[in-house]
């Protein structure tokens, strides 16, 4: 029985896909399938993932739309809506998934609950020692915390206080009872109660303000508690240079903060129709 659905937004970047995909092949527990969601790679892309899919171990879905933009929420509501099972755990495709990642999050998941887990920012140095190869073979079960605990005190990976597998979520909590919210590229959260604010709201456009945070505050809003699994649920996040955050969503987050309402009608179930596809 399917007990998850790793679901990663993903557009273009098949070699780091592959790193995923094998990361995932390595898990500890196996009973998840896999959701890419394509927010509309091109055609080369998609006939590579055709093979990543009748090659691998796991079960492999493909949900994918038209590029006209970055649409990063709707391609996530249409793999809500299309998945069978009734929890979800999001990465996204540039973050590398320790070999108990899943584990971690499908051991602590509660209903009225949402996992968050941080990542640790690999340099350039370490990301380049990520091959397919190294990670199929279990590299990241041997040296390769070690590497990067070394590399965050001499060289430039960040938050390596992050790589430390803790496993015993008591002690998690113990040490760290902030709630810093949710990382959009590692939390997990039940079907349900990501039906209950009618998921991601589809109005977010661009990737900065608004894209994972309001979904944080209608949880919020609703009831769902935030719990941290950030020294269990480890992801190695692979290094590329800092990219622009549109401020374009701006406008509707503070509307939202303004509405104070955990349903968006902007999500998995349409309710209304915005200006722009009315045009």
């Amino acid at each position: 029985m399917i007990k998850a659905s790793v679901t990663i937004s993903f557009y273009k970047k098949i070699e780091v896909l592959k790193l995923v995909i094998a990361a995932l092949e390595q898990q500890t527990v196996k009973n998840f399938e896999v959701i890419i969601a394509d927010d509309g790679s091109p055609e080369d892309i998609v006939k590579q993932i055709r093979k990543l899919q009748s090659s691998s171990s796991l079960t492999i879905r493909h949900v994918w739309h038209q590029d006209i933009g970055f649409r990063k929420t709707i391609i996530l509501n249409e793999c809500v809506r299309k998945s069978e099972s009734d929890y979800f755990v999001f990465i996204d495709g540039d973050c590398i998934p320790h070999h108990r990642f899943v584990e971690a999050h499908l051991s602590q998941r509660q209903p009225g609950t949402v996992l968050a887990g941080r990542r640790v920012n690999l340099s350039e140095k370490l990301s380049a020692e990520l091959t397919e190869q190294r990670v199929s073979s279990g590299y990241l079960k041997g040296s390769f915390t070690g590497r990067v605990l070394f590399d965050g005190i001499f060289g430039k990976t960040t938050h390596v206080e992050k790589a430390i597998y803790m496993g015993v979520p008591w002690l998690e909590t113990l040490l760290d009872r902030r709630d810093s919210g949710i990382l959009g590229c590692n939390f997990s959260i039940g079907k349900q109660d990501l039906l209950d604010i009618n998921g991601f709201d589809e109005r977010y456009l661009a990737p900065g303000v608004g894209e994972d945070t309001d979904l944080s505050l209608r949880l919020r809003w609703n009831g769902v508690k935030v719990k941290t699994v950030k020294n269990s649920a480890i992801q190695y996040h692979l290094y590329h240079p800092i990219l622009d955050r549109s401020s374009v969503n701006e406008e509707i987050y503070q509307e939202v903060l303004k509405l104070h309402a955990h349903f968006t009608p902007y999500g998995i179930v349409r309710q209304v129709t915005t200006a722009k596809e009315k045009q």
